[in-house]
């Protein structure tokens, strides 16, 4: 199939402009314009008709070189059909790169047309395509709002996305939770106008290693009866980041055929305030048979977490993942660029961190420190949902999180943000995949495939 006139954008490293191949008249046009190969550095180069030849575009010194740069030029490029030229480490991680960089979401306004890339030499077409497809599903669900994505909506987009990939589904809605012994989940949510629900999706041969994801999928937090202040409410649309992520994962594992058994659980409640809302005080069982007592209504993922964990350690699977947008505390000490994650198994850890740094979606180990475990005690229940001392908030959920996983041979629990404040490589200001690509990597190394 003939490709389409594509306009080049010659990736040049800072100092190499000279040996890129420009013509005479480019390279002084580039040198005029004092273009020198800076990192991230965008100059158009002008054709004999006053239209535009080609694109140059800086990489930086060989210490700040990426190929996700990439998704920096697609962000700032006009509408058009790209091709990638020059030094491209990587192809098909800039072409993933390029891609997510030019994602829109214009389900609210008038659609801009993005740039469109023709694939670079050697970059693997399916692998992309998975990539792209996988983050822009979770991008598109944390964007919409609360009033269009309610337990209602996440639920039909679930079941969407099982259909298209031959999942089998199974949903426990209100007052159901109680008598499936979910009562947790009920209680976070039983305030909203539209009932909690435990979705639970299932693919694959049943001999094989069993891998299950758990997403945390709270539509919107207002806080519960501790109520949040107005400006901590405003991007609590992202709240079902988790569940959003998670979905974006299960796409990259059933796309690429990985042999194992998946299973999907997806906790979905509002953390709504009406009559029926869960108190402060109140002591809630848990599906573990686990108390706790509610120090909290605002620590309400962890609570919907934890019974959604309980039954996905019931069957031992190989590898439970969590994804939730957890704490502050973890954005406090690292950012929101960089998910914090625990494990029970420091081999995973690795593998998985291993896994992000070498695809752009970086994640830092965190200690499942023991000796905080005791913060987390009451005097009149198993435990709280909160610790006592003030300190280390996203290390604290991390160890509740753990009491309700026993059997599994492994558990990886990832405290992400799924929002970027300022524009990086390959991710616009908004919505945000995070630790799509690192754990998919990890499985695939894994799992030998």
């Amino acid at each position: 199939m003939t490709k389409p006139e594509a306009t080049p954008i010659h990736f040049i490293a800072e100092g190499a402009l000279d040996g890129a191949g420009l013509s005479g008249p480019q390279l002084a046009w580039a040198k005029a314009n004092s273009f020198s190969g800076q990192r991230g550095r965008l100059l158009a180069l002008p054709d004999s008709d006053s239209g535009i030849a080609g694109w140059l575009f800086g990489l930086g010194n060989t210490t700040s070189r990426s190929p996700f740069l990439a998704g920096q030029a697609s962000a700032n490029l006009p509408e058009g059909t790209y091709a990638l030229a020059g030094e491209i480490e990587d192809p098909t991680l800039a072409a993933i790169a390029f891609r997510l960089g030019a994602y829109r979401f214009d389900r609210y306004r008038q659609a801009k047309p993005s740039p469109v890339l023709v694939l670079p030499e050697g970059a693997d077409e399916d692998e992309v395509d998975r990539q792209v497809e996988a983050a822009t599903l979770a991008r598109d669900l944390i964007s919409t709002p609360a009033n269009d994505l309610g337990p209602d909506a996440l639920e039909k987009a679930a079941r969407d996305f099982a259909r298209r990939n031959g999942m089998t589904v199974h949903v426990t809605v209100g007052d159901d939770l109680l008598s499936a012994n979910f009562p947790m989940i009920h209680a976070v949510g039983r305030a909203s106008a539209q009932a909690p629900r435990l979705i639970d999706l299932t693919w694959g041969d049943p001999s094989h290693p069993k891998v299950t994801l758990v997403g945390k999928g709270v539509t919107f937090d207002t806080g519960g009866l501790d109520i949040k202040p107005a400006a901590g409410m405003l991007m609590m649309k992202k709240d079902m980041g988790g569940a959003a992520n998670i979905l974006g994962l299960a796409h990259t594992i059933v796309s690429a055929n990985l042999p194992v058994r998946l299973r999907v659980l997806l906790p979905v409640v509002e953390n709504a305030i009406a009559g029926s809302a869960f108190r402060p005080g109140d002591i809630l069982r848990s599906r573990a048979g686990l108390t706790v007592e509610i120090g909290n209504t605002d620590a309400e993922g962890r609570l919907i977490l934890a019974d959604a964990l309980t039954l996905a350690d019931e069957e031992s699977p190989d590898l439970v993942v969590d994804m939730a947008t957890l704490t502050g505390a973890a954005r406090v000490a690292l950012g929101p660029d960089l998910p914090a994650i625990y494990s029970s198994d420091d081999t995973v850890a690795s593998q998985v961190v291993a896994a992000g740094a070498t695809v752009e979606d970086p994640l830092w180990h965190m200690p499942l420190w023991s000796n905080y475990d005791s913060q987390l005690n009451s005097k009149i229940a198993d435990l709280n949902n909160v610790g006592t001392g003030g300190y280390a908030g996203s290390v604290i959920a991390a160890l509740f999180l753990r009491r309700f996983v026993k059997n599994a041979k492994a558990w990886l629990h990832m405290d992400i943000f799924a929002w970027v404040n300022e524009a990086r490589p390959g991710r616009p200001v908004g919505a945000t995949d995070q630790g799509i690509r690192a754990v998919y990597t990890m499985l695939r190394e894994r799992y030998g495939k």
